[in-house]
């Protein structure tokens, strides 16, 4: 522990005691859950954020919700015709769709991580309300020209 800062130690400083040891301090207040809790003090995706204040707190199930909503709009977005001829652009779209895709899925995770129940609802309600919209045929007459078993350029997410 001798010749560390608190570079390396993210946060906690290290203090002398009178018996030759070493007593740590931390800085940070807020306490990692590791169950789920319900309440407007918890901490998504960056430091500090949302703070205290509920409508923080609110705008940030908001932003959760819609990244989890445009998870769903964009794994079963459609953007190649059948018979295309352009194969390298449309393999080229389709990476950046499906980078796009697992990068906001790997945020709606780590949000989820807070453990908080409302991140957590806010999480489901938007995957739900994106799967309906998208992925169910529900709001969408099928189409002739398109086979019911292709509805995205995408493969489906796999955990």
């Amino acid at each position: 522990m001798e010749g560390m800062n608190d570079d390396h130690m993210h946060g906690m400083n290290m203090h002398n005691t009178s018996d030759g040891g070493m007593n740590m301090t931390n800085h940070h207040k807020m306490m990692m859950h590791m169950t789920f809790f319900w309440g407007s003090d918890a901490e998504i995706l960056f430091s500090g954020w949302p703070g205290t204040r509920t409508g923080m707190y609110v705008l940030a199930l908001i932003v959760v919700f819609l990244l989890a909503f445009m998870v769903e709009g964009i794994s079963h977005f459609r953007l190649m015709k059948p018979g295309s001829t352009h194969h390298v652009t449309a393999g080229l779209v389709q990476t950046l769709l499906h980078a796009l895709r697992v990068g906001l899925a790997y945020l709606v995770m780590l949000a989820i991580m807070s453990f908080n129940g409302g991140v957590f609802l806010a999480a489901v309600a938007g995957h739900s309300l994106g799967f309906l919209l998208f992925g169910s045929h529900v709001f969408n007459k099928p189409s002739a020209t398109v086979p019911n078993d292709k509805t995205s350029d995408l493969p489906p997410m796999s955990c």
